[in-house]
Protein backbone atom coordinates (compact mmCIF):
# COMPACT_ATOMS: atom_id res chain seq x y z
CA UNK A 1 0.00 0.00 0.00
CA UNK A 2 1.18 3.50 -0.76
CA UNK A 3 0.08 4.89 2.59
CA UNK A 4 0.56 2.62 5.60
CA UNK A 5 -0.41 5.30 8.11
CA UNK A 6 -4.14 5.26 7.36
CA UNK A 7 -6.52 3.70 9.83
CA UNK A 8 -8.13 0.39 8.94
CA UNK A 9 -11.44 -0.23 7.19
CA UNK A 10 -14.26 -1.98 9.08
CA UNK A 11 -17.17 -3.71 7.34
CA UNK A 12 -20.26 -3.97 9.56
CA UNK A 13 -23.14 -6.46 9.37
CA UNK A 14 -26.33 -6.26 11.44
CA UNK A 15 -28.07 -9.60 11.08
CA UNK A 16 -31.71 -10.24 11.90
CA UNK A 17 -30.83 -13.10 14.29
CA UNK A 18 -27.72 -14.61 15.82
CA UNK A 19 -28.06 -17.84 13.82
CA UNK A 20 -27.89 -15.95 10.52
CA UNK A 21 -24.59 -15.26 8.81
CA UNK A 22 -23.81 -12.45 6.37
CA UNK A 23 -21.67 -13.82 3.53
CA UNK A 24 -21.75 -10.42 1.81
CA UNK A 25 -19.27 -8.62 4.04
CA UNK A 26 -16.89 -11.60 4.06
CA UNK A 27 -17.01 -11.76 0.27
CA UNK A 28 -16.20 -8.04 0.08
CA UNK A 29 -13.38 -8.45 2.59
CA UNK A 30 -11.80 -11.47 0.89
CA UNK A 31 -12.12 -10.10 -2.63
CA UNK A 32 -10.71 -6.69 -1.69
CA UNK A 33 -7.72 -8.23 0.09
CA UNK A 34 -7.02 -10.40 -2.94
CA UNK A 35 -6.95 -7.27 -5.10
CA UNK A 36 -5.17 -5.15 -2.46
CA UNK A 37 -2.72 -7.35 -0.52
CA UNK A 38 -1.79 -5.91 2.83
CA UNK A 39 -4.81 -3.63 3.18
CA UNK A 40 -6.41 -3.38 6.59
CA UNK A 41 -9.99 -4.61 6.26
CA UNK A 42 -11.76 -6.03 9.33
CA UNK A 43 -15.35 -7.14 9.94
CA UNK A 44 -17.76 -6.57 12.82
CA UNK A 45 -20.96 -8.60 13.15
CA UNK A 46 -23.97 -7.72 15.33
CA UNK A 47 -27.71 -8.35 15.38
CA UNK A 48 -30.59 -5.90 15.39
CA UNK A 49 -31.56 -7.22 18.82
CA UNK A 50 -28.46 -5.70 20.39
CA UNK A 51 -28.32 -2.23 21.92
CA UNK A 52 -27.44 0.41 19.32
CA UNK A 53 -25.31 2.30 21.82
CA UNK A 54 -23.23 -0.79 22.56
CA UNK A 55 -22.71 -1.35 18.83
CA UNK A 56 -21.52 2.24 18.41
CA UNK A 57 -19.15 1.77 21.34
CA UNK A 58 -17.66 -1.43 19.91
CA UNK A 59 -17.14 0.10 16.45
CA UNK A 60 -15.52 3.12 18.09
CA UNK A 61 -13.00 0.93 19.94
CA UNK A 62 -11.90 -0.55 16.60
CA UNK A 63 -10.58 2.93 15.64
CA UNK A 64 -11.64 2.76 11.95
CA UNK A 65 -10.78 5.24 9.25
CA UNK A 66 -13.59 3.99 7.00
CA UNK A 67 -16.75 2.10 7.94
CA UNK A 68 -18.97 0.22 5.49
CA UNK A 69 -22.49 -0.92 6.41
CA UNK A 70 -24.42 -3.71 4.66
CA UNK A 71 -28.00 -2.39 4.40
CA UNK A 72 -31.26 -4.37 4.15
CA UNK A 73 -34.88 -3.71 5.06
CA UNK A 74 -34.48 -5.48 8.41
CA UNK A 75 -31.52 -3.39 9.60
CA UNK A 76 -31.68 0.02 7.90
CA UNK A 77 -33.66 1.66 10.71
CA UNK A 78 -31.02 0.69 13.26
CA UNK A 79 -28.20 1.61 10.88
CA UNK A 80 -29.65 5.13 10.58
CA UNK A 81 -29.34 5.57 14.35
CA UNK A 82 -25.84 4.10 14.49
CA UNK A 83 -24.59 6.19 11.56
CA UNK A 84 -25.87 9.44 13.04
CA UNK A 85 -24.13 8.76 16.34
CA UNK A 86 -20.89 7.51 14.79
CA UNK A 87 -20.64 10.61 12.60
CA UNK A 88 -20.62 12.73 15.76
CA UNK A 89 -18.15 10.57 17.66
CA UNK A 90 -15.85 9.95 14.68
CA UNK A 91 -16.26 13.06 12.51
CA UNK A 92 -13.12 12.31 10.45
CA UNK A 93 -14.12 8.73 9.65
CA UNK A 94 -15.62 7.99 6.22
CA UNK A 95 -18.96 6.17 6.46
CA UNK A 96 -20.15 4.24 3.40
CA UNK A 97 -23.38 2.32 2.82
CA UNK A 98 -24.09 -0.51 0.42
CA UNK A 99 -26.70 -3.20 -0.19
CA UNK A 100 -30.19 -3.44 -1.68
CA UNK A 101 -31.82 -0.98 0.72
CA UNK A 102 -29.63 1.91 -0.45
CA UNK A 103 -28.64 0.97 -4.01
CA UNK A 104 -31.83 2.31 -5.60
CA UNK A 105 -32.19 5.50 -3.59
CA UNK A 106 -28.62 6.67 -3.11
CA UNK A 107 -29.40 10.37 -3.59
CA UNK A 108 -32.16 10.22 -0.96
CA UNK A 109 -29.83 8.49 1.50
CA UNK A 110 -27.10 11.08 0.94
CA UNK A 111 -29.60 13.87 1.56
CA UNK A 112 -30.77 12.22 4.79
CA UNK A 113 -27.68 10.73 6.45
CA UNK A 114 -24.17 12.04 7.21
CA UNK A 115 -22.41 9.44 5.07
CA UNK A 116 -19.52 9.92 2.64
CA UNK A 117 -21.04 7.83 -0.15
CA UNK A 118 -23.11 4.87 -1.32
CA UNK A 119 -21.93 1.76 -3.18
CA UNK A 120 -24.63 0.53 -5.56
CA UNK A 121 -25.31 -2.94 -6.94
CA UNK A 122 -22.94 -5.87 -6.52
CA UNK A 123 -20.12 -4.84 -4.26
CA UNK A 124 -17.00 -6.95 -4.82
CA UNK A 125 -15.39 -4.92 -7.63
CA UNK A 126 -16.64 -1.60 -6.26
CA UNK A 127 -15.40 -2.21 -2.73
CA UNK A 128 -12.02 -3.48 -3.97
CA UNK A 129 -11.67 -0.21 -5.88
CA UNK A 130 -12.74 1.76 -2.82
CA UNK A 131 -10.03 0.05 -0.75
CA UNK A 132 -7.44 0.76 -3.43
CA UNK A 133 -8.28 4.45 -3.56
CA UNK A 134 -8.63 4.84 0.21
CA UNK A 135 -5.04 3.70 0.68
CA UNK A 136 -3.71 5.58 -2.35
CA UNK A 137 -1.70 8.78 -1.91
CA UNK A 138 -3.73 10.42 -4.68
CA UNK A 139 -7.11 9.07 -3.57
CA UNK A 140 -9.79 9.68 -6.19
CA UNK A 141 -13.03 7.73 -5.83
CA UNK A 142 -14.07 8.91 -9.29
CA UNK A 143 -11.91 6.06 -10.60
CA UNK A 144 -14.24 3.51 -8.98
CA UNK A 145 -17.40 2.42 -10.78
CA UNK A 146 -20.60 1.96 -8.79
CA UNK A 147 -20.19 4.88 -6.39
CA UNK A 148 -22.55 7.75 -5.59
CA UNK A 149 -21.46 10.76 -3.51
CA UNK A 150 -22.86 14.26 -3.19
CA UNK A 151 -20.35 15.41 -5.80
CA UNK A 152 -20.46 12.64 -8.42
CA UNK A 153 -21.94 9.37 -9.67
CA UNK A 154 -19.50 6.95 -11.33
CA UNK A 155 -22.09 4.83 -13.14
CA UNK A 156 -23.06 1.19 -12.94
CA UNK A 157 -20.64 -1.10 -11.10
CA UNK A 158 -18.42 -3.71 -12.69
CA UNK A 159 -19.25 -7.28 -11.72
CA UNK A 160 -16.75 -10.06 -11.19
CA UNK A 161 -17.00 -13.52 -12.70
CA UNK A 162 -18.78 -16.06 -10.53
CA UNK A 163 -15.69 -18.26 -10.29
CA UNK A 164 -13.77 -15.24 -9.00
CA UNK A 165 -16.06 -14.90 -5.98
CA UNK A 166 -14.22 -15.81 -2.77
CA UNK A 167 -15.30 -18.85 -0.79
CA UNK A 168 -15.56 -17.29 2.64
CA UNK A 169 -15.96 -20.33 4.89
CA UNK A 170 -12.44 -21.77 4.89
CA UNK A 171 -12.06 -21.10 8.63
CA UNK A 172 -15.17 -22.67 10.09
CA UNK A 173 -13.80 -22.36 13.62
CA UNK A 174 -14.22 -18.61 13.58
CA UNK A 175 -17.00 -17.50 15.92
CA UNK A 176 -18.85 -15.76 13.10
CA UNK A 177 -19.80 -19.11 11.55
CA UNK A 178 -20.17 -21.49 14.49
CA UNK A 179 -23.78 -22.58 15.10
CA UNK A 180 -24.98 -20.41 12.22
CA UNK A 181 -26.98 -21.15 9.10
CA UNK A 182 -24.46 -20.84 6.28
CA UNK A 183 -25.46 -19.25 2.97
CA UNK A 184 -24.06 -20.17 -0.43
CA UNK A 185 -24.64 -18.90 -3.96
CA UNK A 186 -23.90 -20.85 -7.11
CA UNK A 187 -25.55 -18.24 -9.35
CA UNK A 188 -26.65 -14.62 -9.40
CA UNK A 189 -29.59 -13.08 -11.19
CA UNK A 190 -32.98 -14.50 -12.13
CA UNK A 191 -34.58 -15.25 -15.51
CA UNK A 192 -38.02 -14.20 -14.31
CA UNK A 193 -39.57 -10.73 -14.12
CA UNK A 194 -41.75 -10.83 -10.95
CA UNK A 195 -42.55 -7.19 -10.26
CA UNK A 196 -42.18 -7.44 -6.45
CA UNK A 197 -38.69 -8.99 -6.50
CA UNK A 198 -35.31 -7.25 -6.68
CA UNK A 199 -33.75 -10.25 -8.40
CA UNK A 200 -35.88 -9.58 -11.47
CA UNK A 201 -33.89 -6.40 -12.13
CA UNK A 202 -30.92 -8.47 -13.31
CA UNK A 203 -32.41 -10.93 -15.79
CA UNK A 204 -29.02 -12.25 -16.86
CA UNK A 205 -28.21 -15.31 -14.78
CA UNK A 206 -24.52 -15.92 -14.11
CA UNK A 207 -23.39 -19.34 -12.94
CA UNK A 208 -20.37 -20.67 -11.13
CA UNK A 209 -18.71 -23.55 -12.93
CA UNK A 210 -19.86 -26.93 -11.64
CA UNK A 211 -16.30 -27.94 -10.76
CA UNK A 212 -16.08 -24.88 -8.50
CA UNK A 213 -19.50 -25.59 -6.97
CA UNK A 214 -18.62 -29.22 -6.26
CA UNK A 215 -15.33 -28.21 -4.64
CA UNK A 216 -17.05 -25.72 -2.34
CA UNK A 217 -19.96 -27.99 -1.46
CA UNK A 218 -17.51 -30.72 -0.56
CA UNK A 219 -16.00 -28.36 1.99
CA UNK A 220 -19.36 -28.10 3.77
CA UNK A 221 -19.74 -31.87 3.65
CA UNK A 222 -16.23 -32.55 4.93
CA UNK A 223 -16.77 -30.18 7.86
CA UNK A 224 -20.17 -31.58 8.86
CA UNK A 225 -22.00 -28.26 8.54
CA UNK A 226 -25.60 -28.68 9.70
CA UNK A 227 -27.44 -26.50 7.19
CA UNK A 228 -26.54 -24.67 3.99
CA UNK A 229 -29.08 -22.36 2.35
CA UNK A 230 -28.57 -21.62 -1.34
CA UNK A 231 -29.08 -17.95 -2.16
CA UNK A 232 -29.84 -18.71 -5.83
CA UNK A 233 -33.16 -17.01 -6.55
CA UNK A 234 -34.39 -19.79 -8.84
CA UNK A 235 -32.01 -22.68 -8.30
CA UNK A 236 -33.45 -24.94 -10.99
CA UNK A 237 -33.80 -22.35 -13.76
CA UNK A 238 -31.37 -24.60 -15.65
CA UNK A 239 -32.71 -28.09 -15.01
CA UNK A 240 -29.61 -30.04 -16.07
CA UNK A 241 -27.43 -27.98 -13.74
CA UNK A 242 -29.77 -28.48 -10.78
CA UNK A 243 -29.80 -32.23 -11.43
CA UNK A 244 -26.00 -32.32 -11.53
CA UNK A 245 -25.70 -30.55 -8.16
CA UNK A 246 -28.41 -32.64 -6.51
CA UNK A 247 -26.79 -35.82 -7.82
CA UNK A 248 -23.44 -34.74 -6.40
CA UNK A 249 -24.98 -34.07 -2.99
CA UNK A 250 -26.73 -37.43 -3.02
CA UNK A 251 -23.58 -39.32 -4.00
CA UNK A 252 -21.41 -37.50 -1.44
CA UNK A 253 -23.94 -37.33 1.38
CA UNK A 254 -22.33 -37.18 4.85
CA UNK A 255 -25.61 -38.10 6.60
CA UNK A 256 -25.47 -34.77 8.48
CA UNK A 257 -25.75 -31.72 6.25
CA UNK A 258 -29.04 -30.54 4.77
CA UNK A 259 -29.33 -28.12 1.84
CA UNK A 260 -32.14 -25.61 1.26
CA UNK A 261 -33.07 -24.54 -2.28
CA UNK A 262 -35.58 -22.05 -3.66
CA UNK A 263 -37.00 -23.57 -6.84
CA UNK A 264 -39.64 -23.03 -9.51
CA UNK A 265 -42.11 -25.90 -9.75
CA UNK A 266 -42.89 -25.33 -13.44
CA UNK A 267 -39.30 -26.11 -14.52
CA UNK A 268 -38.78 -29.18 -12.33
CA UNK A 269 -38.43 -32.09 -14.73
CA UNK A 270 -39.52 -35.68 -14.16
CA UNK A 271 -35.84 -36.67 -14.09
CA UNK A 272 -35.24 -34.19 -11.28
CA UNK A 273 -38.31 -35.44 -9.40
CA UNK A 274 -37.11 -39.04 -9.66
CA UNK A 275 -33.66 -38.07 -8.41
CA UNK A 276 -35.11 -36.16 -5.44
CA UNK A 277 -37.34 -39.10 -4.58
CA UNK A 278 -34.29 -41.28 -3.92
CA UNK A 279 -32.44 -38.92 -1.60
CA UNK A 280 -31.76 -39.46 2.06
CA UNK A 281 -34.63 -38.13 4.17
CA UNK A 282 -33.71 -34.63 5.31
CA UNK A 283 -30.84 -34.09 2.85
CA UNK A 284 -32.79 -31.54 0.78
CA UNK A 285 -35.34 -28.87 1.67
CA UNK A 286 -37.28 -27.13 -1.08
CA UNK A 287 -39.04 -23.77 -1.09
CA UNK A 288 -41.54 -22.98 -3.84
CA UNK A 289 -42.96 -19.50 -4.24
CA UNK A 290 -46.53 -19.89 -5.48
CA UNK A 291 -47.65 -16.45 -4.22
CA UNK A 292 -51.17 -16.72 -5.74
CA UNK A 293 -53.29 -19.14 -7.75
CA UNK A 294 -55.26 -16.32 -9.42
CA UNK A 295 -54.29 -16.21 -13.14
CA UNK A 296 -55.10 -12.50 -13.43
CA UNK A 297 -52.95 -11.59 -10.42
CA UNK A 298 -50.07 -13.76 -11.65
CA UNK A 299 -50.25 -11.99 -15.00
CA UNK A 300 -50.21 -8.56 -13.37
CA UNK A 301 -47.09 -9.34 -11.35
CA UNK A 302 -45.50 -11.06 -14.36
CA UNK A 303 -45.07 -14.29 -12.42
CA UNK A 304 -44.68 -17.54 -14.35
CA UNK A 305 -46.43 -20.17 -12.25
CA UNK A 306 -48.78 -23.00 -13.17
CA UNK A 307 -50.81 -24.10 -10.10
CA UNK A 308 -51.72 -27.43 -11.72
CA UNK A 309 -48.07 -28.23 -12.38
CA UNK A 310 -47.25 -27.22 -8.84
CA UNK A 311 -49.89 -29.60 -7.49
CA UNK A 312 -48.35 -32.39 -9.60
CA UNK A 313 -44.87 -31.60 -8.33
CA UNK A 314 -46.02 -31.43 -4.70
CA UNK A 315 -47.83 -34.75 -5.02
CA UNK A 316 -44.68 -36.44 -6.29
CA UNK A 317 -42.38 -34.76 -3.76
CA UNK A 318 -44.67 -35.66 -0.84
CA UNK A 319 -44.97 -39.28 -1.87
CA UNK A 320 -41.77 -40.56 -0.25
CA UNK A 321 -41.83 -38.18 2.71
CA UNK A 322 -38.09 -37.55 2.42
CA UNK A 323 -38.04 -33.82 1.57
CA UNK A 324 -39.15 -30.92 3.73
CA UNK A 325 -41.42 -28.73 1.59
CA UNK A 326 -42.10 -25.02 2.04
CA UNK A 327 -44.67 -23.05 0.04
CA UNK A 328 -45.07 -19.27 -0.12
CA UNK A 329 -48.16 -17.09 -0.52
CA UNK A 330 -48.22 -13.28 -0.71
CA UNK A 331 -51.23 -11.27 0.42
CA UNK A 332 -51.74 -7.78 -1.01
CA UNK A 333 -50.79 -8.46 -4.61
CA UNK A 334 -52.50 -6.28 -7.20
CA UNK A 335 -55.87 -7.55 -8.41
CA UNK A 336 -56.37 -10.15 -5.67
CA UNK A 337 -59.37 -9.47 -3.43
CA UNK A 338 -59.90 -10.89 0.05
CA UNK A 339 -62.23 -13.58 -1.26
CA UNK A 340 -59.85 -14.52 -4.06
CA UNK A 341 -56.90 -14.68 -1.68
CA UNK A 342 -58.85 -17.06 0.57
CA UNK A 343 -59.28 -19.29 -2.46
CA UNK A 344 -55.51 -19.15 -3.10
CA UNK A 345 -54.91 -20.00 0.56
CA UNK A 346 -57.19 -23.04 0.49
CA UNK A 347 -55.79 -24.34 -2.79
CA UNK A 348 -52.20 -24.04 -1.65
CA UNK A 349 -52.92 -25.36 1.86
CA UNK A 350 -54.37 -28.53 0.36
CA UNK A 351 -51.03 -29.18 -1.38
CA UNK A 352 -49.96 -30.22 2.15
CA UNK A 353 -46.48 -28.76 2.47
CA UNK A 354 -44.65 -28.93 5.80
CA UNK A 355 -44.66 -25.14 5.96
CA UNK A 356 -46.94 -22.59 4.36
CA UNK A 357 -45.69 -19.05 4.69
CA UNK A 358 -48.43 -16.47 4.49
CA UNK A 359 -46.40 -13.38 3.68
CA UNK A 360 -47.48 -9.81 2.97
CA UNK A 361 -46.39 -7.76 0.00
CA UNK A 362 -43.33 -5.61 0.66
CA UNK A 363 -42.85 -2.80 -1.85
CA UNK A 364 -39.07 -2.87 -2.10
CA UNK A 365 -37.04 0.02 -3.46
CA UNK A 366 -36.01 -0.48 -7.07
CA UNK A 367 -38.68 -3.05 -7.94
CA UNK A 368 -41.18 -2.63 -10.74
CA UNK A 369 -44.06 -2.78 -8.27
CA UNK A 370 -42.68 0.28 -6.46
CA UNK A 371 -43.01 2.23 -9.69
CA UNK A 372 -46.49 0.82 -10.34
CA UNK A 373 -47.84 1.04 -6.77
CA UNK A 374 -49.76 4.30 -7.10
CA UNK A 375 -51.44 3.25 -10.35
CA UNK A 376 -52.21 -0.18 -8.91
CA UNK A 377 -53.81 1.35 -5.81
CA UNK A 378 -51.21 -0.15 -3.44
CA UNK A 379 -50.59 1.81 -0.24
CA UNK A 380 -47.69 0.61 1.90
CA UNK A 381 -45.78 1.58 5.03
CA UNK A 382 -43.54 4.62 4.92
CA UNK A 383 -40.79 2.84 6.88
CA UNK A 384 -39.06 -0.53 6.37
CA UNK A 385 -40.15 -3.18 5.61
CA UNK A 386 -42.56 -1.15 3.42
CA UNK A 387 -45.35 -3.66 3.96
CA UNK A 388 -48.70 -3.27 2.24
CA UNK A 389 -51.37 -1.45 4.28
CA UNK A 390 -54.21 -1.80 1.80
CA UNK A 391 -54.85 -2.02 -1.92
CA UNK A 392 -57.63 -1.21 -4.36
CA UNK A 393 -58.81 -4.81 -3.87
CA UNK A 394 -57.98 -5.51 -0.21
CA UNK A 395 -58.86 -3.25 2.72
CA UNK A 396 -56.77 -2.58 5.80
CA UNK A 397 -59.38 -4.37 7.94
CA UNK A 398 -59.16 -7.44 5.72
CA UNK A 399 -55.38 -7.43 5.92
CA UNK A 400 -55.64 -7.35 9.70
CA UNK A 401 -57.76 -10.51 9.54
CA UNK A 402 -55.13 -12.17 7.37
CA UNK A 403 -52.46 -11.14 9.88
CA UNK A 404 -54.38 -12.89 12.65
CA UNK A 405 -54.76 -16.00 10.47
CA UNK A 406 -51.03 -15.91 9.74
CA UNK A 407 -50.28 -16.03 13.48
CA UNK A 408 -52.45 -19.12 13.88
CA UNK A 409 -50.85 -20.72 10.84
CA UNK A 410 -47.38 -20.18 12.29
CA UNK A 411 -48.34 -21.60 15.69
CA UNK A 412 -50.46 -24.55 14.68
CA UNK A 413 -49.34 -25.55 11.20
CA UNK A 414 -45.79 -24.42 10.47
CA UNK A 415 -44.52 -25.56 13.86
CA UNK A 416 -45.39 -29.16 12.84
CA UNK A 417 -46.35 -29.76 16.48
CA UNK A 418 -50.11 -30.18 16.01
CA UNK A 419 -50.37 -32.33 12.90
CA UNK A 420 -52.97 -34.84 14.10
CA UNK A 421 -54.88 -32.34 16.23
CA UNK A 422 -55.27 -29.85 13.38
CA UNK A 423 -56.10 -32.68 10.97
CA UNK A 424 -58.94 -33.70 13.28
CA UNK A 425 -60.25 -30.14 13.66
CA UNK A 426 -60.17 -29.53 9.90
CA UNK A 427 -63.08 -31.96 9.57
CA UNK A 428 -65.33 -29.48 11.39
CA UNK A 429 -64.89 -26.73 8.82
CA UNK A 430 -65.77 -26.38 5.18
CA UNK A 431 -62.31 -25.05 4.28
CA UNK A 432 -58.90 -24.83 5.99
CA UNK A 433 -59.10 -21.04 6.02
CA UNK A 434 -62.31 -21.14 8.08
CA UNK A 435 -60.54 -23.18 10.76
CA UNK A 436 -57.67 -20.69 11.15
CA UNK A 437 -60.05 -17.74 10.96
CA UNK A 438 -62.15 -19.25 13.78
CA UNK A 439 -59.01 -19.97 15.80
CA UNK A 440 -57.85 -16.38 15.38
CA UNK A 441 -61.25 -15.11 16.60
CA UNK A 442 -61.08 -17.48 19.59
CA UNK A 443 -57.62 -16.17 20.50
CA UNK A 444 -58.79 -12.58 20.23
CA UNK A 445 -61.95 -13.16 22.31
CA UNK A 446 -59.92 -14.81 25.09
CA UNK A 447 -57.04 -12.32 24.93
CA UNK A 448 -54.53 -15.05 24.10
CA UNK A 449 -52.84 -12.87 21.49
CA UNK A 450 -51.64 -10.62 24.31
CA UNK A 451 -50.86 -13.36 26.81
CA UNK A 452 -48.66 -15.35 24.36
CA UNK A 453 -49.52 -18.81 25.74
CA UNK A 454 -46.87 -21.46 26.38
CA UNK A 455 -46.56 -24.48 24.14
CA UNK A 456 -48.56 -26.83 26.39
CA UNK A 457 -51.17 -24.09 26.85
CA UNK A 458 -51.69 -24.03 23.08
CA UNK A 459 -52.80 -27.68 23.24
CA UNK A 460 -55.24 -26.85 26.04
CA UNK A 461 -56.55 -23.93 23.97
CA UNK A 462 -57.27 -26.27 21.06
CA UNK A 463 -59.34 -28.48 23.34
CA UNK A 464 -61.27 -25.49 24.69
CA UNK A 465 -61.73 -24.24 21.13
CA UNK A 466 -63.23 -27.57 20.08
CA UNK A 467 -65.53 -27.71 23.09
CA UNK A 468 -66.92 -24.23 22.40
CA UNK A 469 -66.87 -24.00 18.61
CA UNK A 470 -66.94 -27.43 17.00
CA UNK A 471 -69.50 -29.86 18.44
CA UNK A 472 -72.41 -27.96 16.91
CA UNK A 473 -70.91 -28.30 13.46
CA UNK A 474 -72.69 -30.59 11.03
CA UNK A 475 -69.46 -32.57 10.71
CA UNK A 476 -69.77 -33.67 14.32
CA UNK A 477 -72.55 -36.00 13.23
CA UNK A 478 -69.80 -38.35 12.02
CA UNK A 479 -68.72 -38.92 15.62
CA UNK A 480 -70.29 -39.96 18.86
CA UNK A 481 -69.72 -36.87 21.10
CA UNK A 482 -67.85 -38.85 23.75
CA UNK A 483 -65.66 -40.60 21.18
CA UNK A 484 -64.98 -37.31 19.36
CA UNK A 485 -63.71 -35.69 22.55
CA UNK A 486 -61.57 -38.71 23.36
CA UNK A 487 -60.22 -38.75 19.79
CA UNK A 488 -59.17 -35.10 20.01
CA UNK A 489 -57.52 -35.63 23.40
CA UNK A 490 -55.56 -38.56 21.98
CA UNK A 491 -54.52 -36.49 18.97
CA UNK A 492 -53.34 -33.72 21.29
CA UNK A 493 -51.46 -36.21 23.46
CA UNK A 494 -49.83 -37.85 20.45
CA UNK A 495 -48.72 -34.49 19.04
CA UNK A 496 -47.43 -33.33 22.41
CA UNK A 497 -45.28 -36.40 23.09
CA UNK A 498 -44.12 -36.70 19.49
CA UNK A 499 -42.09 -33.53 20.05
CA UNK A 500 -40.77 -34.03 23.59
CA UNK A 501 -41.15 -36.11 26.73
CA UNK A 502 -42.73 -33.78 29.28
CA UNK A 503 -42.04 -34.14 32.99
CA UNK A 504 -45.58 -33.01 33.85
CA UNK A 505 -48.58 -34.60 32.15
CA UNK A 506 -51.15 -32.18 30.70
CA UNK A 507 -54.43 -31.82 32.55
CA UNK A 508 -56.43 -33.32 29.67
CA UNK A 509 -54.40 -36.57 29.67
CA UNK A 510 -55.91 -39.64 31.31
CA UNK A 511 -54.25 -41.79 33.96
CA UNK A 512 -51.19 -43.82 33.01
CA UNK A 513 -51.85 -47.61 33.02
CA UNK A 514 -49.96 -49.41 35.79
CA UNK A 515 -47.95 -51.52 33.30
CA UNK A 516 -46.54 -48.31 31.83
CA UNK A 517 -46.15 -46.39 35.10
CA UNK A 518 -43.83 -49.01 36.58
CA UNK A 519 -41.45 -48.54 33.61
CA UNK A 520 -41.56 -44.75 33.43
CA UNK A 521 -38.22 -44.02 35.10
CA UNK A 522 -36.37 -46.58 32.96
CA UNK A 523 -38.05 -45.35 29.80
CA UNK A 524 -37.14 -41.74 30.56
CA UNK A 525 -33.53 -42.76 31.20
CA UNK A 526 -33.47 -44.34 27.74
CA UNK A 527 -35.04 -41.24 26.18
CA UNK A 528 -38.28 -43.09 25.50
CA UNK A 529 -41.94 -42.58 26.38
CA UNK A 530 -44.90 -44.95 26.11
CA UNK A 531 -48.50 -43.78 25.91
CA UNK A 532 -51.74 -45.76 25.70
CA UNK A 533 -54.23 -44.98 22.89
CA UNK A 534 -57.59 -46.48 22.01
CA UNK A 535 -59.44 -44.51 19.31
CA UNK A 536 -56.56 -42.87 17.43
CA UNK A 537 -54.96 -46.27 16.78
CA UNK A 538 -58.20 -47.99 15.76
CA UNK A 539 -57.80 -50.50 18.60
CA UNK A 540 -56.22 -50.28 22.08
CA UNK A 541 -52.45 -49.99 21.70
CA UNK A 542 -49.36 -48.75 23.52
CA UNK A 543 -47.20 -46.48 21.37
CA UNK A 544 -43.52 -45.91 22.06
CA UNK A 545 -42.00 -42.49 21.32
CA UNK A 546 -38.27 -42.76 20.64
CA UNK A 547 -36.52 -39.39 21.07
CA UNK A 548 -33.15 -40.80 20.05
CA UNK A 549 -34.58 -41.61 16.64
CA UNK A 550 -36.26 -38.55 15.17
CA UNK A 551 -37.77 -38.04 11.76
CA UNK A 552 -35.21 -35.89 9.89
CA UNK A 553 -37.97 -34.10 7.98
CA UNK A 554 -40.42 -33.21 10.79
CA UNK A 555 -38.11 -33.42 13.79
CA UNK A 556 -40.66 -35.53 15.67
CA UNK A 557 -39.83 -38.70 17.58
CA UNK A 558 -40.23 -41.98 15.75
CA UNK A 559 -43.33 -43.79 17.00
CA UNK A 560 -43.71 -47.57 17.14
CA UNK A 561 -46.41 -49.85 18.50
CA UNK A 562 -45.29 -52.11 21.31
CA UNK A 563 -46.05 -55.79 20.95
CA UNK A 564 -48.24 -57.49 23.52
CA UNK A 565 -45.66 -59.85 25.03
CA UNK A 566 -43.20 -57.01 25.39
CA UNK A 567 -45.76 -54.95 27.27
CA UNK A 568 -46.52 -57.83 29.59
CA UNK A 569 -42.84 -58.45 30.26
CA UNK A 570 -42.16 -54.75 30.78
CA UNK A 571 -39.93 -54.58 27.70
CA UNK A 572 -40.00 -52.16 24.81
CA UNK A 573 -39.17 -52.64 21.15
CA UNK A 574 -35.69 -51.10 21.39
CA UNK A 575 -34.66 -53.14 24.44
CA UNK A 576 -31.80 -55.40 23.24
CA UNK A 577 -32.60 -57.87 26.00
Amino acid sequence: MSNKTKKKIVLVALNAKYIHSNPGIYSLQSYSLRKNPGAGVDTAVFTINQDAGKIVEEIYTMDPGLIGFSCYIWNITMIRTIVRNLSRILPDTEIWLGGPEVSYCAEEILAELPVYGVMIGEGEETFAGLVREYYSLDKDYRRVKGIVTRAFHTGDPDVCGMDELPFVYHDLNRGDFENHILYYESSRGCPYSCTYCLSSIDKQVRFKSLDKVFEELQFFLDHGVRQVKFLDRTFNCRDSRAIAIWRYLSEHDNQITNFHFEIAAETLSEEALDLLAGMRPGLVRLEIGIQSTDPDTLKRIRRVMDPDQCRHVMEKLRKNGNIRLHLDLIAGLPGESYERFIRSFNEVYLMRSHELQLGFLKVLKGTAIEKEAREAGIVYGAEPPYEVLYTADLSYAQLRKLKAVEEMLESYYNSNQFERSIGFLEQYFETPYELYEALAEFYRENNYTVAQPSRIKRYEILLAFWEQRCPESKVSAQYDPEDAEKMLKECLLYDLYARECLKKRPDFAGDVPARIRKRESRLRAEDLHVEHFEILTGAPADLQFDYKDRDPVSGNAKVREEEKDEKENGRDLTDPG
